[in-house]
C-alpha cells in the first residue's frame, strides 16, 4: 500500500508539472501572433515595388505586333491561370490539412491509408492538365512555326560581326534575286523597312559565327547560323506602324551589345514606294525621306569602334576585324 501510494503521488506530480492545454494554447498564440507580424513586415516590403509592372502580363512582355504574338501571349496567360488555380487548390489542401489535424494534447492523430478515391484524383488530374497544356502548346507552336509557298515579302537577313544587311528578294531561296538590299556599318544602323497587313518570310544566315535575330516586339526570336543552314520563319502580318529596336540575342564577340538595327513599319504604299526608290538606286536614307519617313534609326544609335583606350577592353579588337 505504501508502495502504491508514492507511486500515485509521483505520477500525480508529473503531471502537474507538465504543460497542460493551457500551455499549448498560449504557444500557439504566440506562433500566430509571430506568423502575423511576420506578414506584416513582408507587406510593408511589398508596398515598395511596382506590383502592376511585376505582375502585368504574368511577366510575359507586353507590346505584341504580330497575330503569332498574340497567340503565344493567350497561351501563356492561359497556362499561368491553370497553374496558380492548381497552386491554390494545393495550397488550400495544406492549409486545410494543417489546421484540420494539427496537435491536440498527446492523443495520436488518425492515421488514414489507401485512399484510393484521393490517390486516383491524384494521378489523373495531372495527367489531365499536362495534356491540355500539351494540346494547345502544339497548336500554338504549329502555327508559329508555319510558313506558306508564297508569302508577299521575303526578306533575306545576312548577320555578321557586328552588323547586319537585309536584302529584299523576289522570291524563296538561294535561288532567289536581290532586288533592292540594305547594308548596317558603325556609323549607320541598317533600317529594315517592312509593310502592314503583309505575309513576311525571313530567311537567316549568318557570315561567320551564330547570331540570333530578335526583335523584342514581335516576341520571338530565332538564331542566324553559318554555313548552309536557312532559318526561316513568317509573321502572317504586322499590325502596327512603328519604329522599333532590334538586337542579335546570342553572345557573339566583341560588339555584340551594339548590334542593333531599327525594324520600320509602314503602310503598304509607303513600303512600295521605298522599294522602288531603292530599286532605282536611291539610298536607304534617301528612300526614307522619300515616303516621309526619318532617315536616320531613332530607337538605337550607331556604335563607337574607340574601344581601345579608357575602356574595358585595352588591346581592343577593332569594329571591322570580322566585317
Amino acid at each position: 500500500m505504501v508502495a502504491r501510494s508514492s507511486e500515485v503521488r509521483s505520477s500525480a506530480v508529473r503531471h502537474s508539472a507538465s504543460p497542460g492545454a493551457g500551455g499549448h494554447r498560449r504557444r500557439g498564440a504566440g506562433r500566430l501572433a509571430g506568423l502575423g507580424l511576420g506578414g506584416a513586415a513582408l507587406l510593408v516590403l511589398l508596398t515598395g515595388c511596382d506590383v502592376g509592372a511585376t505582375f502585368d502580363g504574368f511577366g510575359w512582355p507586353q507590346g505584341g505586333i504580330t497575330p503569332e504574338s498574340h497567340r503565344m501571349y493567350d497561351l501563356w496567360i492561359a497556362s499561368c491561370i491553370a497553374a496558380l488555380a492548381v497552386g491554390i487548390f494545393v495550397w488550400g489542401l495544406i492549409f486545410w490539412c494543417v489546421i484540420r489535424y494539427r496537435k491536440r494534447g498527446n492523443a495520436l492523430p488518425v492515421q488514414t491509408r489507401y485512399n484510393m478515391p484521393m490517390e486516383f484524383l491524384y494521378t489523373i488530374a495531372p495527367i489531365l492538365i499536362v495534356s491540355v497544356l500539351f494540346y494547345y502548346t502544339a497548336i500554338v507552336q504549329t502555327g508559329v512555326d508555319k510558313t506558306t509557298k508564297n508569302p508577299d515579302v521575303t526578306v533575306e537577313v545576312v548577320a555578321f560581326k557586328w552588323n547586319w544587311q537585309f536584302n529584299y528578294r523576289d522570291g524563296q531561296g538561294r535561288d532567289a534575286n536581290t532586288v533592292a538590299s540594305v547594308l548596317g556599318t558603325s556609323e549607320v544602323i541598317p533600317i529594315l523597312v517592312l509593310p502592314t497587313g503583309k505575309s513576311i518570310r525571313f530567311e537567316e544566315q549568318s557570315r561567320d559565327v551564330v547570331h540570333s535575330f530578335w526583335v523584342p516586339e514581335l516576341l520571338f526570336k530565332r538564331d542566324v547560323f553559318p554555313g548552309s543552314i536557312r532559318n526561316v520563319f513568317e509573321v502572317t502580318s504586322l499590325d502596327q506602324e512603328g519604329a522599333y529596336v532590334g538586337r542579335c540575342a546570342e553572345l557573339c564577340g566583341t560588339y555584340h551589345a551594339f548590334m542593333n538595327f531599327e525594324l520600320r513599319v509602314v503602310s503598304p504604299a509607303k513600303y512600295d514606294q521605298f522599294l522602288a526608290a531603292k530599286k532605282a538606286g536611291k539610298s536607304t536614307q534617301e528612300a526614307l525621306t522619300a515616303i516621309g519617313e526619318k532617315p536616320i534609326a531613332d530607337k538605337t544609335v550607331p556604335f563607337d569602334t574607340r574601344r581601345d583606350k579608357n575602356n574595358f577592353n585595352p588591346s581592343g579588337a577593332g569594329a571591322g576585324a570580322g566585317s
